[in-house]
């Protein structure tokens, strides 16, 4: 065999093993890519509640621990983790700093969240370093009193706080800022008085502030209507409004609006869950094509409707927009009340 046959040859072998081993490289990477993109769903589901039990936060993950039982989605339930601490900033603070990819936990958010978040008090964390995920109800603020409680209405409430603002101690899960002190200061501006007057008891989580109102070491709470209505309906509180733009349906008709009463006064409160910025692509789109799935039973339809929630449906990008616009909203509504610095 001549030089030019054996050259020839070379190259060919050469050529074949490249070729090879460019296909087991190929191979490699695309079994990698796979096994990367197949999530089967999460191992140890979790839902953080950042909060004590028993308040707003608390319904948020009992309605997802709920929702994917019945809906036959995770056949054991997932467990509720109590996370309290800035009425969200530890829970946002853990996820982003130290359990970014965690694909098993799902954290509940609400109006309140992005109230703060608005407002810097998650620390150096904005709303655009975790992924949202989805938001799954809304209710509206309510404020309300312990059923024997002298105070019978709103306009009760009202003349007292006019004549005394500091006489009335109104008691809610987190800081002057929150999202219910904005609801008692929006009704104490609506009626001429000072926010900063009135006596203001902040609490780790609505459950708390239920419990002290119920107890008389507080004239009112101030909370989201759904966190109030087991409560009310076992006769132990009284609503004296809710903070929408009119009467709520099924239970809640007989509760007046703030705006009924001459009070120009709506808060609502969409609530759902968030997840840590590094989860994989596959294991954020298997939970929102889940919450997708479950949004769309029926059988979440009456779980939500027993919660006291009305319907609210938004998932993954649509959802990340709409947080995004309303914490520019509240930044405004926060720099109008002092709380925040105007851009």
């Amino acid at each position: 065999m001549n030089k030019l046959s054996y050259l020839a040859l070379g190259l060919s072998v050469l050529s074949l093993t490249a070729c090879n081993n460019a296909n087991e490289t190929a191979s490699t990477d695309a079994a990698a890519t796979d096994s990367a993109s197949e999530f089967a769903g999460p191992s140890r589901p979790e839902c953080i509640a950042p909060a004590k039990p028993g308040g707003g936060f608390d319904l948020t993950c009992k309605l997802a621990q709920a929702g994917l039982k019945e809906t036959g989605i995770l056949e054991d339930p997932m467990r509720v983790t109590y996370m309290p601490g800035g009425v969200g900033a530890v829970a946002y603070n853990k996820i982003v700093a130290n359990d970014r990819d965690n694909s098993d936990a799902i954290i509940a958010f609400s109006t309140g969240s992005i109230l703060n978040l608005s407002q810097g008090k998650f620390g150096k964390f904005n709303e655009k370093d975790v992924k949202w995920l989805a938001g799954v109800g809304t209710d509206y603020g309510a404020v309300a009193v312990n059923a024997d409680s002298d105070i019978k209405s709103l306009e009760d409430l009202v003349n007292v706080l006019k004549t005394d603002p500091k006489s009335v101690s109104f008691g809610a899960g987190g800081s002057v800022g929150g999202q219910d002190w904005m609801q008692t200061a929006m009704l104490a501006k609506a009626v001429g008085v000072n926010p900063s007057d009135m006596t203001y008891v902040a609490m780790e989580g609505g459950g708390e502030a239920i419990t002290a109102v119920m107890g008389n070491h507080i004239t009112a709470v101030s909370a989201g209507i759904a966190e109030l209505m087991p409560q009310a309906t076992a006769g132990k509180l009284r609503v004296l409004a809710v903070f929408a733009d009119e009467r709520l349906d099924g239970s809640m008709s007989d509760i007046p609006t703030a705006k009924e009463q001459g009070y120009d006064v709506t808060w609502p409160v969409v609530r759902g869950y968030y997840m840590g910025p590094d989860v994989s692509p596959s294991a954020y789109n298997w939970w929102k094509e889940t919450f997708d799935k479950v949004l769309a039973d029926p059988k979440f339809a009456e779980i939500r409707e027993q919660q006291e929630l009305l319907p609210f449906s938004m998932t993954g990008e649509e959802l990340q927009e709409y947080v995004y616009k309303r914490t520019g909203e509240l930044r405004e509504l926060s720099a109008e009340y002092g709380l925040v610095e105007t851009q």
